[in-house]
């Protein structure tokens, strides 16, 4: 198995190749109004951004296998270009490495008034990434409003230009965080909307978790570890004993640096493993191919819809599974990835549901189902906050 797999790699390295603060901050290089051209040879618009860092409040405890926390500092952008605003979104959980600091740091870098044409955004883009190592969430940020800002130039949703049926959207699973048995009754029993509950697990309360789920519902679970687990057989017992419980896919069940040990786990569970930490970005996926059966994607680690547009196709074309992922996030962020929803397995897009200060109305989650707004862009409207 771990020969045929290091053989695969060799092979499939070149396709990874081919295939903002309180209140908004203008760029001092932007903050000139946009002028809208009125005659031949008069001024082109030019894009400015704006951003504001803001705290996003859970409405409960979350807890995963390493951490637990209250709120989520979030930053929120604007890219207007004549007359037309777009809307974007950067959610940094701590635990990833990103802060209100570091991405009003990076999108002071960012000059887009040197761009004639919004429409670039290949280009664009590129040239954003480009300018830092790392800073996903902030560069996600940037590509959600300039999807958005396009969107409404062409007035058209996302999942029109790119061709998708709206009506195809999965059902998303409702997230219930590692806490003690009463309160993980209530968060099922307020969960009884949704078809499908994820569990987070990784600790030595994972067979009380699944087991107070069980007591209130016969629902579908999906499970996330983050990590959480370390050793190989004992993982492969848990699996087994999930499969048995009506889990239908684990997501990371051992860290990421033990490739070969993932790579055996996945060939002998009885359900799907998910790569989420282990998958960031585009040129991680060849390298899962025979590591995990299929992929979570999620904005804020692979810097936007441009790449996780990406991503979803060149993960189908290596047969594997993909699932679209969130942070808590507002329903900026949430509405943005919703428009690849058509696309995937499995939706995880529960982010905006488990805050208490939204500020956009986009994506809504009727019946369990996510459900698309019929609006230009990603679909949101600003709320007051």
């Amino acid at each position: 198995m771990t020969h045929n797999r290091r053989d695969f790699l060799k092979a499939s390295s070149a396709l990874a190749g081919s295939a903002v603060a309180a209140s908004l901050i203008a760029r001092p290089a932007e903050a000139s109004a946009v002028v809208a051209p009125t005659r031949r040879g008069a001024a082109r618009p030019r894009m400015t951004l704006r951003f504001r860092a803001y705290t996003i409040q859970l409405r409960h405890v979350f807890t995963i296998a390493t951490s637990s926390r209250t709120t989520t500092p979030v930053v929120l952008t604007e890219i207007a270009y004549d007359g037309i605003t777009g809307y974007g979104e950067a959610s940094m959980p701590p635990y990833l490495g990103e802060s209100h600091e570091s991405a009003t740091a990076f999108l002071a870098k960012v000059d887009l008034s040197k761009y004639e044409n919004p429409f670039e955004l290949e280009t664009i883009l590129h040239d954003i990434d480009a300018l830092a190592p790392g800073n996903p969430a902030a560069k996600a940020s940037v590509d959600i409003a300039l999807h958005d800002l396009v969107g409404r130039l062409m007035k058209q949703p996302w999942y029109n230009i790119w061709g998708f049926d709206a009506r195809k959207t999965p059902y998303t699973s409702f997230t219930i965080g590692i806490d003690t048995q009463d309160v993980v009754r209530q968060k099922t029993k307020e969960a009884a909307a949704y078809k499908v509950l994820k569990v987070k697990l990784g600790r030595d309360t994972d067979k009380m978790m699944v087991e107070t789920i069980r007591s209130v519902t016969d629902k579908p679970i999906t499970a996330d570890v983050n990590q959480g687990w370390k050793d190989r057989a004992a993982a492969l017992d848990m699996m087994h004993w999930l499969h048995e419980k009506g889990v239908v896919m684990v997501e990371q069940p051992l860290p990421k640096e033990q490739v070969d040990d993932l790579a055996w786990l996945t060939e002998r569970s009885p359900v799907p493993v998910i790569g989420d930490e282990g998958v960031q970005r585009l040129a991680d996926i060849p390298k899962a191919k025979g590591v995990y059966t299929g992929i979570n994607i999620k904005l804020m680690k692979c810097t936007g819809m441009r790449e996780a547009h990406k991503m979803i196709v060149l993960a189908r074309s290596l047969d594997m599974k993909v699932m679209l992922g969130c942070m808590t996030e507002t329903s900026c962020g949430i509405s943005a990835a919703s428009h690849l929803s058509p696309m995937v397995d499995w939706a995880d897009l529960d982010g905006a549901l488990l805050i208490n200060n939204d500020v956009y109305d986009g994506t809504q989650v009727l019946d369990g189902k996510v459900t698309l707004r019929d609006r230009p862009g990603i679909g949101v409207r600003t709320l007051k906050a």
